[in-house]
């Protein structure tokens, strides 16, 4: 498994009920981009429309070598989930304040794959007790590292 591009503000900022593996539906100048790691997964979203999963906001860097038919940079593209599982993911979606977020594209088996979380925003103290809780066990670490 070649990990691509991993969403790192996405734990900062949401708390991680549940991830699923995906695959998404591409075009070929999309897939060759991807290899060559020109694509953000930061500001993407996950939306559910007529029971297909969609991902928005990725950019998919245009590929130096096609020709005129070349791909849009962000358009949705179709995420590949079995059915029980987009009805679970609309289901939580409709319980107030929970969203779909991209966590990490990758390469796997030559297919690529997009790691998603059914996500729960933080809010402004949650995300300092975080940052207070991963630094006090920083300096456990030395104090231990240090005896």
């Amino acid at each position: 498994m070649k990990i691509i591009v991993q969403n790192k503000k996405a734990r900062h900022d949401f708390f991680i009920e549940e991830t699923y593996e995906a695959g998404i539906k591409l075009l070929g100048s999309e897939i060759k981009s991807i290899r060559l790691g020109k694509v953000q997964i930061n500001d993407a979203f996950v939306t559910i429309k007529d029971g297909e999963a969609f991902v928005h906001n990725m950019h998919i860097a245009k590929y130096d070598f096609s020709s005129i038919f070349n791909h849009e940079e962000t358009r949705p593209r179709k995420l590949l989930l079995h059915k029980k599982e987009i009805i679970k993911l609309f289901s939580k979606i409709k319980e107030q304040g929970y969203t779909i977020i991209p966590l990490k594209l990758y390469l796997k088996e030559g297919l690529c794959k997009l790691e998603i979380g059914l996500a729960k925003g933080k809010k402004d103290y949650d995300k300092r007790e975080t940052l207070k809780e991963r630094d006090q066990q920083m300096r456990m670490k030395k104090i231990l590292k240090n005896r």
